[in-house]
């Protein structure tokens, strides 16, 4: 009954999966093959030649409140279509929408009118309208296109080098302020020059590049020649149109909005269009110039490098224990044949009566454990997924996806290991157990999240999650989740509890006085470091991806990180515990969970400098999401980090003590059995 209850939450868990995910895609399986209309084969083809251009939401680095493209008073489509979004792309705020710029394939044009835009002076809707756009480009709001399913870049020079840096956006506009400084974009011309006014970027020339598919690889539903996209890149312009027709583009001043409207304003929004040939450049590298134009690679192997460094010290230092003072210990205290040998013992070998016995708050331990483990494993899926090119930048809203539906479906391994660990311990109580399991981290998780989307539906942002996909998340919790867990609960209490290699004594041993070295406090403090220290620099890159709009492709790199994540929190975790046994301390179990758990707490202070000192973010509602968000990361990186230590360390502490001899004699000194 059970075994058939666990299938169908999974076979559901799949059918969600695909469910939120159509249209998904992957690159080089889907190419759009395009014919020129002028091309008399065309008309009996299939391939296509319309080139459709869509919107995107708009956001800033000065503000976490992104916005709808239909909140702008911009030019707006006179059927607007909006493709379907997975479960990954509405949770991220993607808001994507059909434009009224029409493209055909190789059709060049120059200063196109889309459409003209009007604000006079005392009307309030006008003034609404205006007010608002003169806000967010003092924001450096960003607009997003996509074209064949690829952002539109805007390639511009970065400092003195020849290198060009190719931002998958650009801005609506630019501020010179009332000392006459120019503001992000306004740098990049001299006609941006009057105090105190506000320059909007009302043209766009768009160059477009394409490559020839020879007959052989288009399949026999085309005919003729056909050709697919590799680039669209465009540049931002402010102009003030003079006439109509091509030359009203060449007008070189600027489209100015002053601070204060004294009279009609008329905003005409235009757009060019250039096709180039790149025949070096084959569809399924198309993505390249964007993902080689982002620094840092070298950054990233020193990183790499790094972290090597700190993993290979702390092994060395893990061998060292095992190999040398580890394996003389055991062997001494193993020939031991009398009580007064082991009256001059000292250290963990004395408090084998007293190591395995269970902690204060066992259930929530166990909790979190559990909590911890479906963390891990959907971390490492994901990551593999990732590496595997699954979740490229080319497949919108899958990472999110993926880490959705896996955290739904790994509720059996945290109801199972929540259990077993619970029991162990000596636990009755399994009903609180699963229950806590189930609901306690996830409800700390959607509670958070729930009251930052009410900032959101204050604030009237695209990021604001719509109530139906509210209550499809409440759905896959409380749907598949949550019946997950118990399963998983179920074949947990069924099993044994976990046979420990030595007996715990009846009375608890007296601890001795700490040094302040082995006290829990600077242990736990100290624990934090090491791991820490492997992954700020690759922490940057990854904070810079979620807050200032850049890719993140570098799948490989944070593989590895995590490798070393991994072996660091394990090793950093040993050492401690056995230095804390070494001084007669066997209170171990929440020792072990919170020095590798406190790298946590590392993540939230350098989360504190990363937007003190890198972001420009302001506003009270930007603050309170920025540090909402990361209170999330902050607790999923408390209970994986936590978990990885504590299993590291229970392994080695039932490791050592399972070669230890235990004879009567010696645990008669110890106060005998339970």
């Amino acid at each position: 009954m059970i075994s058939k209850y666990y299938w169908n939450c999974w076979l559901a868990a799949i059918f969600v999966l695909f469910h939120f995910s159509t249209g998904f895609y992957l690159p080089g399986l889907a190419p759009v093959t395009y014919c020129s209309s002028k091309d008399d084969s065309a008309k009996n083809s299939k391939c296509k030649t319309h080139i459709p251009i869509f919107v995107n939401r708009l956001d800033s680095m000065e503000s976490i409140l992104p916005y709808d493209y239909s909140s702008f008073d911009f030019c707006q489509a006179e059927d607007v279509r909006y493709p379907v979004e997975n479960l990954g792309q509405v949770v991220f705020g993607e808001r994507i929408q059909s434009s009224p710029y029409n493209l055909s394939f190789n059709d060049g044009v120059k200063c196109i009118n889309v459409c003209q835009k009007t604000y006079k002076k005392g009307d309030k809707e006008s003034i609404r309208k205006l007010n608002f756009i003169k806000k967010q480009v003092k924001k450096n709001y960003q607009q997003h296109w996509i074209i064949d399913n690829m952002p539109v870049t805007w390639c511009y020079d970065v400092d003195e080098s020849d290198k060009k840096y190719c931002a998958p956006g650009f801005p609506v506009g630019c501020y010179v302020t009332e000392k006459g400084v120019g503001k992000d974009a306004c740098v990049t011309s001299e006609l941006f020059k009057s105090k105190d006014t506000y320059y909007v970027f009302n043209h766009v020339d768009l160059v477009i590049g394409y490559h020839e598919v020879k007959a052989n690889e288009l399949g026999t539903s085309i005919t003729g020649s056909g050709y697919r996209l590799v680039s669209a890149k465009l540049t931002p312009k402010s102009v003030q149109h003079k006439g109509k027709g091509p030359s009203a583009c060449e007008n070189p001043k600027a489209m100015a909005i002053p601070s204060t409207l004294d009279d009609v304003l008329t905003i005409n929004y235009t757009y060019s269009v250039t096709f180039i040939e790149r025949s070096d450049v084959r569809w399924s590298s198309r993505w390249d110039y964007i993902l080689d134009s982002m620094p840092h690679t070298n950054i990233q192997w020193f990183s790499i490098m790094n972290s090597l460094v700190i993993v290979l010290f702390l092994s060395g230092m893990v061998a060292m224990i095992m190999l040398r003072t580890l394996h003389k210990d055991i062997a001494r205290y193993n020939q031991m044949d009398n009580s007064e040998d082991a009256q001059e013992e000292f250290g963990w070998k004395l408090v084998h009566g007293d190591v395995f016995r269970p902690p204060r708050k066992g259930m929530l331990l166990s909790v979190f454990l559990g909590n911890g483990i479906q963390i891990f494993f959907m971390t490492l899926i994901t990551l593999l997924f990732a590496c595997l090119g699954f979740l490229s930048p080319a497949n919108r809203g899958a990472l999110m996806t993926c880490v959705l539906v896996l955290y739904v479906c790994l509720g059996t391994p945290a109801g199972y290991v929540s259990a077993r660990i619970y029991k162990s311990l000596g636990g009755e109580r399994w009903k609180s157990n699963v229950l806590l399991t189930a609901l306690l981290c996830p409800g700390v998780i959607f509670g958070i999240f729930f009251f930052l989307n009410m900032i959101l539906w204050i604030e009237s942002s695209s990021a604001a999650i719509p109530f139906g996909t509210l209550v499809a998340l409440l759905a896959l919790w409380f749907g598949i989740s949550v019946p997950l867990a118990f399963v998983g609960a179920y074949f947990g209490f069924k099993k044994r509890p976990i046979e420990q290699p030595v007996r715990t004594n009846q009375i608890p041993r007296q601890i001795p006085d700490q040094s302040i070295y082995t006290k829990a406090l600077p242990g736990i403090v100290m624990g934090g470091v090491l791991p820490f220290g492997c992954i700020f620099v690759q922490l940057f890159f990854i904070l810079n991806s979620i807050w200032s709009h850049q890719m993140y492709y570098m799948f490989g790199f944070i593989f590895l990180v995590f490798v070393i994540l991994v072996l660091t929190c394990s090793e950093a975790t040993v050492l401690l515990c056995y230095f804390h046994l070494c001084a007669e301390n066997y209170h171990w179990w929440w020792r072990a969970f919170l020095t590798s758990g406190f790298t946590a707490v590392y993540l939230f202070i350098y989360s504190i400098h990363y937007f003190v000192y890198k972001l420009e973010i302001s506003g009270v509602a930007s603050t309170m999401l920025y540090f909402g968000y990361t209170l999330i990361l902050v607790f999923l990186f408390f209970l994986l980090t936590g978990s990885i230590g504590f299993f590291s360390c229970f392994w080695f502490v039932r490791k050592i003590y399972s070669v230890v001899k235990r004879t009567k004699e010696i645990n008669d000194l110890h106060g005998g059995y339970i």
